[in-house]
Parts: C-alpha cells; structure tokens; sequence
C-alpha cells in the first residue's frame, strides 16, 4: 500500500506559455554556430538523446578540452534550486549564458554571439516577432534558450504511476528499495519533485570522499571555507540514463553511486541484495523523455562552409 505523505511528488507535466519562444529556444539549443569553433551546441554536452547529460566521465569542450566537471542533466533543471554543481547561477536564464562565453567550452563571446545570429536574416525575423524588437541582445538568447529549457520535464514514470495509486505499477522489488531508500535516509537530501536538486549537501559526511577532481563545490561561489566540497544533491530522475555518476563521474553504474553514497553520507554498507533493490526501484524513476524533432535552423547569410575538424592544415 502507499504510505501517505510521501517525500517525492509527480513530476507536472510541462505547461508552454509562448510556443514561438520555445521553438526559438530550440533551435538556438541545437545551434553549433553558438560556439567559436560551429562544431559545439547546447546539446553537445546535455544530449536529449542521453538523459540530457553526455555519458562521459567530464564534458569535452573547444579544442577538445577535457572540462573539469561531470556534465549534470538538463531534464528537469528547472525544478534546481540553482543551475550548476556549485550553484553558481541562480536561474535557467542565468546559466544560458555560461556556456557559450566559456573558453574551455563553447569558447564564444557573448557579443560575437548577438552579432552571428544578428546576421542571419531567419533568426532576425524570429527573434523579431518573438520579442517585438528590431536588435538582437543576449538577454533575448538567454531567455528563449531557458524557456525551452523549462519545457524539458519527464512526467509520468511509473514511480509516479504509483504515487498516483496504481499499485501494479511497481514490482516487490521496486517497492521493497524504495523502502529501503526511504527508511535508510536517502530521502533526506533527495526529495521532492526532482527527488534532488532542491539543496546543497557536503560530499562525504560520515567518511571523507576521496577524488582527484579538483573542484571547491559550493565554497568556490560564497567564499565560506565551511562550505568546501557543499554540492547541489543531482535529481535522480532519469538516473538509469545520466551515467557516470557525482561531480567527477567517478562511479560508472548506479550499484557503484548507491554502495558509495550509502558509506560516506549514510555510513550504510548495503548487502547485494540491498543495492540492488535500489537500483530497481532506482530505475522506476524514468519519465517521458522529451520527443524531439531536430529543428531546421536558418541558413547563414554567407555561404561559405565553415572548416571541420578534419580538414588537414594548410
């Protein structure tokens, strides 16, 4: 039977106020000539098509740089208390913008940006009728890549089937882990809609984590030495499909992320059986993922092709 007052709700289906502004957002997400090199999208490093992360170990950027973080999903980002591992952009429209400016990863400036999409005459007529302004501003990029952003939530898994009183839809197993999650603490950071993402939590809180990563997590952003190795706790929703796993991607599978969690944050060495329970009910937490038709984005003004990264030297 489900107990009542639950941690986790339903995840609500996405409601979409202003469809030309989201289908502006789209195509600028899966527009590589927002990067200096025409080669890197939005979708690069939060693939759609892979949970809305990119299944390596830490993001690859501008001339193959190797970024220093494990790449977070983007599916249900704006239930996030805040954007990034550190927290460091309060909003969606605020993180929009990091990326493009980074030099280790779209490696663009925001001006460069504004004035490439300033000369595609298709972007000037969308943005236009979007925005009912003749110039284009990167607050305008911003805003329409983070209203599309909003539009990337995963209802109706079948562990929300069962919240909603469909007792068929989970199996012993699912319902036996998910107890085993809820009684053995996990619920505590992760919670809520996005079952995480609501609040930041210390990395190792019974026994040290042991990383070579070289990120500070929240005391990087506050300067509060307090707060060092404080990351934003990642939703598990779609966790089945954001592998590898935590700020540095140090755990391949899910057995490996709830064995370590249960150690250092809950000081809980779960049995075979235990983990894999977990990782059952783990995997329930699956929703609807986005269906997306690939945008036709519009043509350059100039013609002339931009070189691949195959093209020998001259």
């Amino acid at each position: 039977m489900k107990p009542d007052n639950e941690p986790i709700s339903p995840v609500t289906p996405a409601v979409i106020k202003n469809p030309a502004m989201v289908e502006l957002g789209k195509k600028l997400w899966f527009d590589p000539r927002l990067s200096k090199s025409g080669f890197i999208s939005c979708n690069s490093c939060h693939n759609l098509s892979m949970g809305g992360s990119d299944n390596i170990k830490t993001s690859i950027g501008h001339n193959w740089t190797e970024g220093p973080i494990n790449s977070p999903t983007v599916l249900n980002s704006s239930m996030n208390v805040a954007q990034f591992w550190d927290g460091r952009a309060g909003t969606l429209k605020e993180q929009a913008g990091g990326p493009i400016a980074n030099p280790m990863e779209m490696a663009f400036t925001h001006e460069l940006a504004v004035d490439m999409l300033s000369s595609i005459p298709g972007y000037k007529v969308e943005f236009k009728q979007v925005f009912k302004k003749d110039k284009i501003d990167i607050d305008q990029v911003t805003d329409a890549i983070a209203a599309f952003e909003e539009t990337l939530v995963t209802p109706n898994a079948r562990f929300d089937k069962w919240l909603k009183g469909d007792q068929k839809a989970l199996s012993k197993d699912e319902l036996e882990g998910y107890k085993l999650f809820r009684d053995s603490g996990c619920v505590a950071c992760h919670n809520g809609e996005a079952v995480g993402g609501n609040s930041f939590q210390r990395m190792g809180l019974v026994e040290p984590y042991k990383t070579s990563n070289p990120a500070e997590g929240r005391s990087a952003v506050t300067g509060n030495d307090a707060e060092r190795f404080n990351f934003k706790v990642p939703t598990l929703r779609n966790v089945e499909l954001t592998y590898p796993y935590f700020h540095d991607g140090a755990a391949d599978t899910l057995s490996q992320a709830v064995d370590t969690m249960g150690r250092i944050q809950l000081g809980k060495n779960f049995s075979k059986d235990e983990n894999a329970k977990i990782v059952a009910f783990l995997k329930t937490l699956t929703g609807d993922q986005p269906q997306m038709v690939m945008p036709i984005l519009p043509p350059s003004s100039d013609s002339t092709p931009r070189p691949t990264p195959f093209d020998k030297k001259k």
